[in-house]
């Protein structure tokens, strides 16, 4: 689930930005669910080779003419990552995975297992605290208290944070892989 109506909603995550400081050196990032692409354009502006994946075509659109109109090169998939079986995203491909205001609870293995040793992963979504200020309210698409950490594990923590944040109940978290 994609929470559209994010107040930061155009701009890269606030979290990813304060977090810039762990994200590896170059590299090869997937962006999931990402939308029309906030995060993996400004990844693909800073070096990164840059997969981004949704399963919205239209956002997908709009995120390839934006690369082209700023000639930089995204790989750009629809995938629903939402399938029955697992959607394959490989295995040690990716030296950071972006996600941010989506939940799909049955997608972190998949994620833990893309990550390369060393690889992190940026994360943030809402919580069930949010369901009281507005959208979404579905519990799926809420995590409950604590749930991320144990969502990512066995993945080593590296920073994280949980509540109210500029108006939203969110958790957010970045976790290396280091085995």
């Amino acid at each position: 689930m994609r929470e559209t109506d994010a107040p930061d909603r155009g701009r890269p995550s606030a979290w990813l930005i304060d977090t810039v400081d762990l994200l590896p050196r170059g590299g090869r990032v997937i962006d999931v669910a990402c939308g029309r692409g906030r995060h993996a354009l400004m990844l693909a502006s800073a070096g990164f080779r840059v997969r981004a994946v949704d399963r919205n075509q239209d956002a997908v659109d709009a995120l390839r003419e934006t690369a082209k109109r700023l000639d930089l090169v995204i790989d750009v998939d629809v995938v629903d990552l939402e399938t029955s079986s697992p959607p394959d995203l490989g295995i040690a491909c990716y030296d950071a995975i972006v996600a941010f205001n989506y939940l799909h609870r049955p997608l972190f293995p998949s994620l833990r297992d893309a990550l390369v040793v060393g690889g992190r992963l940026f994360y943030e979504t809402f919580t069930v605290g949010q369901a009281e200020r507005g959208h979404p309210k579905n519990p799926d698409f809420l995590l409950r208290p604590g749930e991320l950490q144990a969502l990512v594990a066995p993945l080593t923590v590296l920073r994280a944070r949980e509540g109210e944040v500029e108006g939203r109940c969110i958790a957010s978290i970045v976790a290396a892989r280091t085995a």
